[in-house]
């Protein structure tokens, strides 16, 4: 590839996370830009794929792709529509000056890729409200997720929360519908996970995952609403667990798709899991927590199955 660059990392710089190395280096390249760079392996130190908090030595050489910074630049301030930008204005739950919440709806990917043009991490540039700069992601969740996603508003936050997710220190809770019901109706999952594809299986030779959960309430066994709480974040880890306990999430095409989601036509055909309250008092040294409503579809469907849930 034309314009890549392999720089060594001077002395100065040795034991400096990855993350600080090129925000030293490249202060204008985006967070989600350079998240987006480590993912897709564009970004590697010493010809291997590499994480944000990789601690660089003396001598290693990182290799750094073109940035395309103005281009990039650009397109965030210039290419948000008046209709995108009234939607993604839409779906701020809260707002102060270190940091935005939306509530992300189901089918509305966080960043781009193959195939992905639409999504939040380009409708950013019109969420700078008072400020010149745009917010940072600083987390994911998955396209067909909905619920919670906290965006920083400046570099410090954008470190604080990014090194929070990152060590699961920040207490989330899922809301899921599914098909059958949890027993026991409250426990912990302990069952490691290992990426096949497009799924997570179930491996002992996995990587650890933890999830906490119990049913709140439930229609005669054949459907649950199940609050859970990942201890870990593995991909797609609630809907992996979920389906171990033989009781997948309602409307989920990877987990439970084909013919068993014609067997439910009455339930709207989405993934019924939604990020729901997050807790940021370690942030804030201070309470707060803060909830997203949850979606039409999935209000809805459990008015309709009788389960009963107070937001």
């Amino acid at each position: 590839m034309s314009g890549v660059e392999l720089i060594k990392v001077k002395s100065q710089d040795d034991g400096m996370r990855l993350n600080r190395w090129f925000l030293k280096y490249y202060p204008a390249l985006s967070l989600g830009h350079f998240q987006k760079l480590l993912r897709t392996k564009q970004i590697k130190v010493d010809g291997k794929k590499a994480e944000a908090n990789l601690k660089l030595a003396a001598g290693q050489e990182v290799r750094v792709p073109p940035l395309n910074l103005d281009e990039t630049e650009a397109k965030r301030k210039n290419e948000v529509s008046k209709k995108d930008a009234e939607f993604i204005i839409s779906l701020v739950i809260y707002k102060d000056k270190n940091i935005l919440v939306l509530n992300k709806p189901s089918g509305l990917a966080v960043q781009g890729g193959t195939n992905t043009t639409r999504h939040i991490d380009g409708m950013l540039g019109a969420l700078k409200f008072e400020y010149e700069e745009a917010p940072k992601l600083v987390h994911r969740i998955d396209k067909d997720t909905s619920g919670l996603l906290v965006l920083a508003r400046n570099r410090k936050y954008a470190d604080l929360l990014t090194r929070a997710f990152r060590e699961h220190s920040l207490p989330k809770t899922y809301l899921a519908l599914t098909v059958g019901c949890p027993n026991p109706e409250e426990g912990v999952i302990k069952a490691p996970l290992e990426k096949a594809g497009e799924r997570s299986l179930i491996s002992e030779g996995g990587k650890p995952a933890v999830t906490e959960y119990r049913v709140l309430d439930s229609a005669a066994d054949r459907f649950a609403l199940v609050e859970a709480r990942p201890l870990t974040g593995r991909t797609h880890q609630i809907r992996a667990h979920l389906e171990y306990l033989g009781t997948p999430i309602a409307g989920d095409d990877r987990y439970f798709g084909g013919e068993n989601r014609k067997k439910f036509a009455m339930i709207a055909d989405k993934l019924h899991l939604h990020a729901y309250k997050i807790d940021l008092s370690v942030i804030y040294n201070k309470k707060l927590v803060l909830r997203a409503p949850l979606p039409a579809y999935f209000k809805a469907d459990l008015e309709a199955l009788g389960i009963g849930f107070k937001e």
